[in-house]
């Protein structure tokens, strides 16, 4: 016997599962990585580079960089020349 999600797939056509398929691989095709921030722990003021706070004792002072050294900031988005 097929689990209530098995069974919606067997009613599916193949295009149409073929198709869910491709778009959910493009999706995630046109993900960014997640930018880097610098943190400053309230404790001792050390600063950190990272994605995500490294607890409750840190504040992102500044930030967002491409890069692991904090070093190359994320430059702007730009509109399409039609949209400007």
């Amino acid at each position: 016997m097929l689990t209530k999600p098995a069974r919606a797939l067997a009613l599916l056509p193949l295009h149409r599962l073929a198709c869910i398929l491709a778009l959910g691989c493009t999706a995630s095709a046109l993900a960014a990585p997640a930018p880097w921030f610098v943190w400053r722990s309230k404790l001792d003021g050390r600063e950190h580079c990272a994605q995500t706070s490294p607890g409750q004792g840190w504040e992102r002072v500044r930030g967002p960089y491409r890069d692991l050294r904090c070093s190359q900031p994320v430059s702007p988005p730009t509109a399409p020349p039609g949209l400007r």
